[in-house]
């Protein structure tokens, strides 16, 4: 007999704006314990000094977190010039200095090299595993972390404004995969002087942004009236981009049971070779594929 999971069953999204000071997974208990939730998870890392769009999915939600995760993040970063930290972040030890600071021109000359697909050193200050274990507690032990170089692709790339205490403001739109503290200081160096982030919010990730968070201290508030039930966003909400594959009860049994359909369908023909998301009188029954021989289930929801 299987066992009973703890809490209920929950289903949404939350979308938070993370403070600063809190890890990801900080977020994720909180929200757990509030909602007294069976399951949830984050859509990526955010750094502690970090703050903006976190997405929290439920339930039946956390099937559909690779969408997220693989989708573009926007973010606003400030770099401070002429320092080098060991976390290229406010949060670590200053290791280097310059006098080298870089006037608006020199800015804005060097941010198109940066545009497209580019290669990146992640930090050693990273959640990324080396051997099994985090990068960030190797670091921390004192050991030598040889980081593994990555492509990423950066969009967009802005100038925004030269700050007070020789700072300047960016904003970033980028892949997956991208570090931005990491592309601070790659965009310090190429100025000749050295740099790191006093500063990084993430307005988007995914189809999520700013307009749908809301502040971890407004939910607390909200607990003992439930209304923060009310703060979720249906598990729909990730896939505002993806086409509609409306199906009849009985298909949406068929497809719950992992069966495909058959891709004489009306409203398949159009979708060959895309995914779209199955749903019956309002539901979402699966994520499917359409193929040349069927349309293929590739994530079943139980709503």
């Amino acid at each position: 007999m299987a066992r009973r999971k703890k809490g209920n069953a929950v289903n949404g999204w939350l979308v938070v704006d993370k403070p600063r000071d809190m890890g990801s997974t900080d977020v994720v208990n909180k929200t757990r314990y509030w909602f007294n939730a069976q399951k949830n998870g984050h859509t990526g890392t955010l750094d502690p000094f970090a703050t903006g769009v976190l997405p929290i999915a439920f339930g039946e939600a956390t099937k559909l977190i690779p969408f997220i995760t693989d989708g573009e993040k926007e973010y606003e970063f400030i770099i401070r010039w002429g320092q080098e930290t060991n976390t290229d972040d406010c949060d670590g030890e200053v290791v280097n200095e310059c006098e080298k600071i870089p006037n608006r021109s020199e800015i804005l000359a060097a941010l198109p090299e940066f545009i497209g697909k580019i290669k990146q050193t992640p930090p050693a200050y990273s959640a990324i595993k080396i051997n099994g274990e985090r990068a960030y507690n190797l670091a921390r032990k004192g050991e030598e972390v040889s980081m593994p170089e990555r492509e990423i692709e950066i969009y967009d790339l802005q100038f925004v404004e030269e700050m007070a205490n020789r700072q300047a403001k960016f904003k970033v739109r980028c892949s997956k995969g991208t570090y931005v503290r990491t592309l601070g200081k790659d965009i310090a160096k190429r100025l000749g002087t050295l740099g790191y982030l006093t500063a990084l919010r993430r307005t988007k990730c995914g189809k999520f942004s700013l307009d749908d968070a809301i502040l971890l201290e407004k939910i607390k508030n909200m607990v003992h009236s439930e209304e923060h039930f009310n703060a979720l966003l249906p598990v729909m909400t990730a896939l505002r981009d993806i086409a509609v594959l409306a199906v009849t009860p009985e298909e949406a049994a068929k497809l719950a049971n992992g069966q495909g359909l058959p891709p004489s369908m009306p409203e398949a023909q159009k979708l060959k070779g895309q995914k779209a998301a199955a749903v019956c009188e309002g539901k979402l029954v699966a994520i499917v594929e359409a193929g040349e021989r069927k349309i293929a289930p590739l994530r079943v929801f139980n709503l």
